[in-house]
């Protein structure tokens, strides 16, 4: 299906760069830029490249507490320390950077809600564990939440589904939607331990939002076959009983085999059939509108490349070009057959429950 799709960037987003020794790496965007320019993706008349330009800090109050934003500024500004517990470095220019990929993510919901473009990709987003008052696992600011909260404010939206394939847990965002009617669906690695340790089966939301907050915590080594059938047997119903107005990917492939900080077995296949199934999903159920961030993704050319696999996927464009191919995945019988179990029941229960 041959839909318009724009690819957001900023060079501002280089600034939120932790460091050398860092396992984020702020270039991944631009590696995945890189590769789709070198296709000449963009020379499409249905493909746009879109520089964003604008930097209003006030944006951030949509979710995050001023003194919080204050305190990010002032440790940025310093230049040593950190904004959490030891895993996101205040240093110069993090600021600015984060505050540029925030506006990445709003810029690009607003594309969809003007109706200008089907899909919408800004790869400098994605920083799920932020909270409204706190940083955590790399992320600073929750550009997720505040392009959320911005289609809410602006454009009235109220259906808005959240799926965050992440190989960790999209606890900030959860969080922060925990009451409301908002869908977030988190498929992650779970074990109590596992960072951020939450995430698990019985996490469904509370008050107005019970039943709209769906977990699918999994354990070390599940691979594609089982991660597929979550897509299909789970998350496909779940979406068609709730109805979207609009879908919000985050899409961090840090679930891929062999990725150094996550420890599930996930290749280009099961990537590649998500896209496929949220394209499709999104056209029948939104009109096709769909926005894709980035997110966590630590071995940068396999997720550059990835990524370039799912941008032209949803472009509707020539995808055999990209040189990522991999051996099927197969997650250990019994582990699979105890995790089936508790699938069913949860989509009982979700169903019964929107």
């Amino acid at each position: 299906m041959r839909c318009r799709s724009a690819f957001l960037y900023s060079d501002k987003y280089i600034l939120y760069n932790f460091g050398f020794e860092h396992p984020f790496k702020p270039y991944r965007w631009r590696l995945t830029l890189n590769i789709l320019k070198k296709l000449e993706a963009f020379n499409r008349d249905n493909v746009d490249l879109i520089e964003v330009e604008e930097f209003d800090e006030n944006i951030l109050r949509l979710v995050h507490d001023s003194k919080y934003i204050e305190f990010v500024k002032n440790m940025c500004k310093r230049g040593y320390g950190y904004l959490d517990y030891g895993d996101t470095p205040a240093r110069r220019g993090v600021f600015e950077g984060a505050l540029a990929r925030v506006w990445g993510s709003v810029k690009a919901v607003e594309l969809l809600a003007k109706g200008e473009y089907n899909h919408v990709f800004n790869f400098g987003g994605g920083l799920h564990h932020a909270g409204p008052n706190y940083a955590s696992g790399f992320c600073v600011f929750n550009d997720i939440a505040i392009a959320i909260r911005y289609l809410q404010k602006k454009y009235k939206y109220r259906r808005i589904a959240v799926i965050d394939v992440d190989g960790h847990h999209g606890d900030g965002t959860q969080k922060i939607f925990y009451r409301e009617k908002i869908l977030t669906i988190s498929i992650h690695r779970y074990d109590g331990f596992f960072f951020p340790g939450t995430g698990d089966w019985d996490e469904i939301g509370e008050d107005e939002g019970e039943g709209y907050s769906v977990n699918i915590p999994l354990p070390m080594g599940v691979g594609d076959d089982l991660y597929m059938h979550i897509f299909t047997n789970i998350i496909s119903p779940i979406l068609k009983k709730y109805l979207p107005q609009i879908i919000v990917m985050q899409f961090g492939v840090d679930g891929y085999i062999g990725d150094p900080l996550v420890g599930l077995r996930l290749t280009s296949n099961t990537y590649r059939y998500i896209a496929y199934k949220i394209h499709n999903l999104a056209h029948e159920l939104c009109d096709g509108k769909v926005f894709i961030a980035g997110g966590g993704g630590y071995l940068p050319e396999i997720t550059a490349k990835i990524w370039a696999l799912i941008f032209l996927i949803f472009s509707g464009l020539d995808e055999s070009s990209i040189d990522v191919k991999d051996n099927f995945t197969y997650t250990d019988i019994d582990v699979k057959s105890r995790i089936l179990k508790i699938l069913n029941d949860l989509r009982i229960k979700i169903l019964s429950l929107l």
